[in-house]
């Protein structure tokens, strides 16, 4: 009984809409979510907070609960997600905690009980409280894949950092050597003309910093090309990054579609296996139909074909009159 309650929570708590609750339940929570960073921005106009201060509590106690009990109910039911049937139910429970989605979730809801131990500073209170947004990754297959993008392509995404680095201490020392006589309020210290380097290199020129001199002003050009490729490095990354997740979440689909389509029929627990593995690539419905598409195409062309020399079989009995 235990077992068949735990499988339907995890089942209406899991983003898949299998369940004819599931898809109520992501509606209620992405609605909350929403409620509660639209109403964290409102509380901090002055005048608002004061006029509508006891609501505002209520409705962020209100929030917590739901919050709280919706943490504590997937801890409870993750036993019986995919990958964690070979463990034992503390172990996989203690493996959820730790994945990000369940760390943003406790996240969400820590500051409120904290308070009742730290006097914590409301502004604080309030920006951490906003962390409730990254909730919503979980019900966005894109923002699952951006995530992915950035753990794969970190040390891609590091060196271009220190590479900018690099470029941002040896502009704002170039710039400090030739402008620092002219313009000493401004270019008075390499921290100061760090301000100017930055913008300059992200290609922002805000204007407030601007060398005088001949030097100065070719020097800030170069910058500024350099700049521009500097930028165009990470975006290149992202590009290729995206790229690369999407077409091998889409291979690791085609190939599992193979395994279990070998025989020409896919059973119940094939079919299971498969929106397990759709949900885990964050593939959409459509993604997964053109797939399947493609696939059955592929197979079909493949059943017509000789197995021996691999020729279609029309071929063959063409070739096989034309000799009789």
């Amino acid at each position: 009984m235990t077992n068949t309650r735990r499988k339907t929570i995890a089942r209406i708590l899991s983003v898949d809409g299998k369940h004819r609750l599931s898809r109520i339940v992501d509606i209620i929570l992405i609605s909350l979510i929403c409620l509660n960073v639209a109403a964290i921005i409102l509380e901090s106009v002055p005048s608002f907070q004061q006029q509508y201060r006891s609501q505002l509590h209520w409705f962020d106690v209100f929030s917590v609960a739901v919050f709280t009990v919706e943490y504590l109910l997937r801890v409870w039911s993750s036993v019986e997600l995919a990958g964690y049937h070979n463990d034992s139910p503390t172990k996989a429970r203690l493996k959820y905690m730790m994945t990000p989605l369940a760390v943003i979730d406790l996240l969400a809801i820590a500051p409120f009980y904290l308070s009742f131990f730290f006097v914590l500073d409301l502004r604080f209170l309030r920006v951490v409280r906003l962390l409730r947004v990254f909730k919503l990754t979980r019900y966005s297959g894109a923002m699952n894949l951006v995530l992915s993008v950035f753990k794969e392509e970190a040390n891609a995404f590091l060196a271009s950092f220190v590479v900018l680095m690099t470029l941002l201490v040896l502009a704002s020392s170039g710039i400090y050597l030739i402008e620092h006589d002219i313009q000493p309020e401004t270019f008075g210290s390499i921290p100061d003309a760090m301000w100017w380097a930055m913008a300059t290199l992200t290609t922002v020129g805000y204007g407030d910093a601007v060398p005088v001199t001949p030097m100065g002003k070719i020097f800030g050009g170069i910058i500024t090309i350099i700049g521009m490729g500097m930028i165009a490095l990470p975006a290149g990354i992202l590009a290729s990054g995206f790229a690369d997740q999407i077409h091998r979440r889409r291979s690791r689909y085609e190939d599992q579609l193979e395994q279990v389509f070998g025989d020409g029929v896919i059973t119940h627990t094939e079919q299971l296996h498969l929106d397990e593995l759709r949900e885990r690539l964050g593939l959409t419905y459509d993604d997964v139909e053109e797939l399947t598409h493609e696939y059955l195409k592929k197979y079909q062309a493949k059943l017509r074909q000789c197995p021996h020399c691999k020729k279609p079989l029309i071929q063959q009995r063409k070739s096989d009159v034309q000799q009789e």
